[in-house]
């Protein structure tokens, strides 16, 4: 019921003005050093998915490791961690750990030309950073985006597998990232007007108590924005105890399979923390992020 209400609403966005956005590619998770090759390991393992450890060449180029989890369909899963203390991005990437551990860091969104995406969107009020040194893309400042961290990329920023290996639980990509935040129904106007994406209306969701937008770039994870107005409901309860816990934020991605009652379990057969029940559905927990894996 809730996907055909997230269809409908999908197929008929209120676009805030001409973006020059044109997609989502993936989304990172910051973890330390020692985490990496496990988190590596992990997702190509446990999750089945197609990983490319890019750390030979993202060390000595950006001081950090990068690993691209590419499963087929919605966005990429982005791993990263320090390696050089004194590069820019593992300066970066310590301080996020520092502050809230390891977790949901950062949404990539892609641009042809990020310098005058960048240009565009801090005309439209979007604190929008210096260029990073080494850094090909842009970052905007999670102040004005409610609590994420966004960076633009150029068009293409990392090639895709044409037949990416898949193994059980044989899982999607990234095909929805739910953030929560304090009212969705301005969080949409900055997504909208601000980055230039396709934006539904907020519309109340009774059955999981919240107030919900969705927006969208031409290709990748749907963003869908949540605040909570009733917390007797199990996902309001939750959405508003990550506002409590960790403010406005990415609170958890959403990943597709056939079979997804038979995949979380899977999944906990193989060591992940489970929960069947979980507030937001099948849910999966890993390296301080929320899985949910959703019917394909």
């Amino acid at each position: 019921m809730r996907d055909t209400a997230l269809a409908i609403a999908l197929a008929t966005p209120q676009r805030q003005g001409l973006s020059m956005i044109t997609g989502l590619p993936r989304i990172a998770i910051a973890m330390t050093a020692a985490e990496y090759l496990v988190a590596v390991d992990t997702f190509h393992s446990v999750f089945g998915m197609y990983v490319n450890d890019m750390s030979a060449r993202t060390v000595p180029e950006l001081g950090a490791h990068v690993g691209m989890c590419q499963p087929p369909g919605g966005s990429n899963v982005e791993l990263m961690a320090p390696s050089d203390p004194d590069a820019p991005l593992s300066i970066a990437l310590n301080r996020f750990l520092d502050r809230r551990g390891t977790g949901l860091y950062a949404l990539m969104l892609e641009a042809a030309d990020p310098n005058a995406e960048a240009q565009e969107l801090a005309m439209r009020g979007m604190n929008v950073l210096p260029l990073m040194p080494a850094a090909t893309g842009r970052d905007v400042h999670p102040n004005s985006t409610h609590g994420v961290l966004m960076r633009v990329y150029p068009t293409g920023s990392v090639a895709q597998p044409d037949d990416p290996a898949v193994e059980a639980p044989r899982l999607s990509g990234i095909m929805r990232v739910i953030v929560a935040t304090d009212d969705a129904s301005v969080a949409a106007k900055a997504y909208g007007h601000g980055l230039g994406l396709d934006v539904t209306h907020a519309e109340p969701d009774a059955e999981r108590g919240v107030l919900v937008a969705h927006a969208t770039a031409p290709w990748g994870a749907v963003i869908e924005m949540v605040s909570p107005l009733d917390e007797s409901r199990l996902f309001a309860a939750a959405v508003a105890a990550h506002l409590r816990e960790k403010g406005q934020g990415m609170a958890a991605l959403v990943l597709s399979a056939d079979a997804p009652a038979h995949s979380t379990q899977l999944l906990a057969t193989r060591g992940l923390a489970a929960d069947l029940n979980g507030p937001f559905g099948l849910e999966v927990t890993a390296f301080g992020t929320r899985f949910v894996i959703a019917a394909s």
